[in-house]
């Protein structure tokens, strides 16, 4: 006699996984890391793999002696993907202690503190990130020039974004002259942290994230809209204010907005919460570039926002399936 045999959901899967997902886009993050060396050479590398191998080394340690799981979780890429970002986020001459503290911070207080990946409610590179550059903003914005193979001895230049910020704070549309082309940054031939040297990079791994859609549309398209609408109204009404094409093509913009605002676990889920997330921090980040005390705002609207994503999942639900408006 056959019988019926009943399971909880779900009854098909479509191959999707955490592992699969955190390797993609680290896949996705190879033609920046190309870019990351071609331009910075062996800084680069050592700030990479120091900040990767540091990520991977206390997540292991804090599963193991602090939090005594049998089940370790640093092959799932979270770890390495983790410390990849930071790494993007940091100078190509910042010395290794200060990037194992970072991983340190990243690790521990973002993502193991609340229990692991998907309970962290804040992106883990970024809250290392904000750490270093608050604790350390001498050795956290001294950028060395593109183009330099050093490691420590590494000239240093002043990035698009500080131009930018000279510029709105002297009222001297002039200092904007000081600007790479458009051209220049989206190739990567100007200075700064080593994922923002080339947005081109950036737009092919995101390019390569939305084919295998292991991202969706909605946040990258809508912050890099936002900042692109905003930054030209300014521009407009006072000259001083950088062209927007520079101003979405320079600092950390292009790396935030494919890379870290879509973060699976800080995002929201809906596609409609992901435009309004999106807008906020594109909004955000004009802000903080025009008004506040540091050039590079990407970092602090993404973060800032983190925080309100459980109230924009909570406010912008999908319908259940069978139900009816009122």
């Amino acid at each position: 006699m056959s019988k019926l045999t009943i399971s909880l959901s779900p009854h098909v899967h479509s191959g999707d996984s955490v592992s699969r997902n955190m390797y993609g886009v680290i896949l996705a993050l190879i033609p920046a890391l190309i870019a990351s060396l071609w331009f910075f050479g062996l800084g680069s590398a050592i700030v990479l793999a120091t900040s990767v191998v540091a990520c991977v080394f206390f997540e292991w340690a804090i599963t193991r002696f602090i939090l005594r799981r049998d089940t370790l979780t640093i092959t799932d890429g979270s770890a390495i993907l983790t410390g990849l970002l930071l790494g993007f986020n940091l100078p190509s001459n910042l010395p290794l202690w200060i990037i194992i503290i970072g991983a340190l911070v990243a690790i521990g207080i973002g993502k193991m503190t609340f229990g692991g990946l998907g309970q962290n409610p804040f992106n883990p590179a970024l809250a290392g990130r904000i750490f270093l550059l608050i604790s350390f903003p001498v050795q956290m914005t001294s950028w060395p020039v593109s183009g330099q193979m050093g490691y420590i001895d590494a000239e240093t230049a002043a990035t698009p974004l500080a131009i930018m910020k000279n510029a709105i704070k002297e009222g001297n549309s002039e200092l904007l002259d000081k600007l790479p082309s458009s051209i220049d940054m989206l190739i990567g031939q100007t200075g700064g942290s080593l994922g923002e040297i080339s947005a081109l990079a950036l737009l092919l791994g995101g390019c390569y994230m939305l084919w295998k859609r292991i991202i969706t549309w909605h946040i990258p398209v809508s912050i890099i809209l936002t900042v692109f609408i905003l930054a030209g109204i300014m521009h407009l009404s006072n000259p001083v204010y950088a062209d927007p094409f520079q101003v979405i093509l320079s600092g950390g913009l292009m790396l935030g907005a494919i890379f870290m605002a879509t973060d699976y676990v800080t995002s929201p889920m809906t596609g409609r919460g992901q435009i309004i997330y999106g807008i906020s921090i594109g909004v955000l980040t004009v802000l903080i570039r025009a008004f506040g005390a540091y050039p590079e705002g990407m970092s602090f609207a993404i973060f800032i926002m983190n925080g309100f994503t459980p109230l924009i999942n909570h406010y912008v639900k999908p319908r259940r399936f069978g139900e009816t408006a009122k």
